[in-house]
């Protein structure tokens, strides 16, 4: 039903009701002298209540949003501690396992994890971490069966000539000069002589990785290593394979105590499988095209055919020459054959 109802029964709306009522209680010369007792009670309530004449008289504030503070704050906080475990996941660990990173003993190696503190502690362990191409195809004078074949021999000198343990202990690499070509004249000659007169020219360290075991021994029995054989074609046919590998030994002195450093050799091999009808070979063997090899942590000064690791409280400062990333594999090598009486030294180990 309408607010009013005019003489004739037709309705009023509220808004021409409340402007009759304002006008009334205004005292217009329109209005009524004798407003019916509804309308003297609407005068009474609009009288009492502020003017709304900016609004609808039905109008209410609107209600004011509710803020979702704790939501806000709870994401904030999750943004960051991610940021912190990004930044230094060393201090999350500590955090949950009560230990401190940030102190230089909380990354020296140990006997049972002498990997500590190194990146090659994720790297994968001996003749795992030296990978082969995916696929052999056929190069030169050697079916794809021979080039998988020569590169699956490649790989086992790398492993007879610096990861096994017998060599590494200082005994002579008899495997792997059995698959180095008995005819190429140079290398033989090194063979003679860098195991009984060790030199900057004929010096085994050039080929193979040995300690002395009345200086130095190896930390338990696994080597770090990462690198890759590569293949392409060489000269007169042969199949060149070239050897790109980093070896990482956690060494000790031998009779002294837990100090462990970590010797760090990157090694360059480019062998050729000759053709026998063009070259003179022995089956199952190749020749020797260069060799290089970057060494920190090794020792410096006359060749003595082993690695002499300088223990010490700090050996990184018992190296000359400039500081050296060993675990930098894009740059370029700088020992060898052609190389300065100079070592580096490690800025990590």
């Amino acid at each position: 039903m309408g607010a009013g109802t005019e003489p004739d029964g037709s309705s009023r709306s509220d808004e021409e009701w409340e402007r009759f009522l304002r006008e009334s209680v205004a005292g217009t010369a329109n209005a009524p002298k004798e407003p019916s007792a509804r309308a003297r009670e609407v005068a009474r309530r609009l009288r009492a209540e502020p003017d709304r004449s900016a609004g609808g008289w039905r109008d209410h504030p609107p209600a004011r949003p509710k803020r979702r503070v704790g939501g806000y704050v709870v994401g904030l906080l999750i943004v960051l501690a991610l940021i912190f475990v990004a930044l230094a996941p060393g201090r999350v660990v500590d955090l949950v396992t009560g230990s401190d990173s940030s102190r230089p003993d909380a990354q020296r190696p140990t006997t049972a994890d002498p990997f500590r503190g190194s990146p090659a502690a994720t790297w994968a362990s001996g003749a795992a971490g030296i990978t082969m191409p995916k696929e052999a195809k056929a190069v030169g004078w050697m079916s794809a069966a021979e080039v998988q074949r020569a590169l699956t021999r490649s790989k086992d000198f790398l492993v007879a000539s610096s990861l096994d343990q017998g060599v590494l202990r200082g005994e002579r690499p008899e495997k792997a000069i059995a698959l180095i070509n008995p005819h190429q004249k140079d290398v033989q000659h090194l063979l003679k002589t860098a195991f009984r007169t060790p030199g900057e020219k004929n010096n085994p360290l050039l080929l193979f990785s040995r300690f002395q075991p009345a200086r130095a021994h190896l930390v338990g029995d696994v080597v770090k290593t990462r690198g890759a054989l590569t293949y392409e074609e060489g000269e007169r046919g042969a199949l060149k394979v070239t050897a790109d590998v980093t070896f990482v030994y956690p060494v000790a002195r031998t009779g002294g105590d837990d100090d462990i450093l970590r010797t760090i050799i990157r090694r360059e091999l480019v062998l050729s499988w000759d053709n026998p009808d063009k070259v003179s070979t022995e089956p199952g063997t190749f020749s020797v095209i260069s060799y290089k090899y970057d060494m920190t942590n090794g020792g410096c000064g006359t060749p003595t055919g082993y690695f002499a690791p300088p223990f010490g409280p700090d050996p990184h400062t018992d190296e000359s020459g400039e500081e050296v990333d060993p675990y930098d594999r894009d740059t370029p090598f700088g020992r060898g054959e052609s190389s300065k009486d100079e070592c580096g030294r490690a800025t990590r180990s």
